[in-house]
């Protein structure tokens, strides 16, 4: 007996050609890779189309031993596919300073062919996410940031970089429009730094948006953001536990400020987990931290102490050796 389609299901492949290119762009670039060019030719055609790869998104949920795949491969070929129309690209939990270079090498020279010869800018890189990228090193952020003269949004959350890569993007990104620089918050030990909220003001003076979740900048940091980014509209200080918002300081970022996140705020909207670590828990002040190692009467940590605080909120990065998986 033969089978009869069944007229109420709908048959994807036949949709409209703009209907499926926004529900793939609604995918990231792993599915998208992986899975959705494999279901037929119309499918496959239509995801070597460059116009798709304007965005590429490597969400992932960052449990390398659950993928059988291998993101920097995935992430190159999407590279490739976009034939110079990159306009945004987010890596998560992966990545390293060859696959900077890569998108860095092939973009710079879509920037001059467009500067050159058509003088339309408009589909050069303006948005950069890195994070959790720990294999991105200071060196290899510093040598690529210089060819993303247009970058308007860049994200370095999580990342194992120094001041010296924020002042590189100060310098090199003259339009940047919003920034996040987030970190896992806490409040003890207290560790007070101004130097990456110095560097803000000094530089970034066209930022609208700026997102420092977890910082450890004081009153003084929050100044200099108020004094050198005129046009901020909105500011994110949550589990910034050393700016004390009160008084004349408070008045004034009310009066500037559009969208102020305070440090207490709440955290249930943030897209990454905002739990204290488990040291915070139940102290109501510095003197009742006790360190688990049998380290007591710890002294607080300033800008002026002899401490190297570039490093302090991270960990170790593992790299995972991936199953090679190919596409064309």
């Amino acid at each position: 007996m033969s089978r009869t389609a069944d007229p109420e299901r709908p048959n994807w492949v036949e949709l409209p050609r703009d209907v499926t290119a926004a529900i793939f762009s609604k995918l990231g670039a792993i599915e998208v890779l992986t899975s959705v060019q494999y279901v037929c030719s119309s499918w496959l055609k239509m995801c070597k189309d460059p116009s798709m790869w304007r965005t590429i998104d490597m969400h992932n949920l960052g449990d390398s031993f659950d993928m059988n795949f291998d993101l920097e491969k995935i992430c190159r070929v999407a590279i490739d596919r976009s034939n110079g129309n990159l306009s945004c690209i987010n890596l998560e939990y992966f990545g390293n300073d060859e696959l900077l270079h890569y998108i860095a090498d092939r973009y710079f020279i879509s920037f001059i062919f467009l500067f050159l010869f058509v003088g339309n800018l408009s589909s050069n890189l303006k948005n950069l996410r890195l994070v959790f990228c720990y294999s991105i090193s200071d060196r290899g952020l510093i040598d690529c940031i210089g060819k993303f003269p247009l970058l308007e949004e860049l994200d370095l959350s999580y990342c194992s970089l120094s001041i010296e890569s924020l002042e590189a993007v100060g310098h090199c990104c003259p339009l940047l429009k919003s920034l996040k620089l987030n970190i896992q918050g806490s409040r003890y030990p207290v560790i007070e730094c101004d130097e990456e909220a110095l560097v803000i003001g000094k530089y970034m003076h066209e930022l609208r948006h700026l997102q420092l979740f977890g910082n450890r900048l004081t009153n003084s940091g929050l100044e200099a953001i108020l004094n050198g980014c005129p046009h901020l509209e909105s500011l994110d200080l949550r589990q910034c536990f050393n700016v004390n918002l009160e008084g004349n300081l408070e008045k004034r970022c009310f009066g500037q400020i559009k969208d102020l996140r305070r440090p207490n705020d709440s955290t249930s909207d943030y897209e990454f987990d905002a739990e204290l670590p488990s040291s915070d828990a139940g102290c109501e002040s510095f003197d009742d931290y006790d360190d688990p190692y049998g380290v007591s009467d710890i002294e607080l940590l300033t800008d002026e102490d002899n401490y190297d605080d570039s490093y302090y909120e991270f960990s170790d990065y593992n790299n995972f050796d991936y199953v090679d998986l190919f596409f064309d």
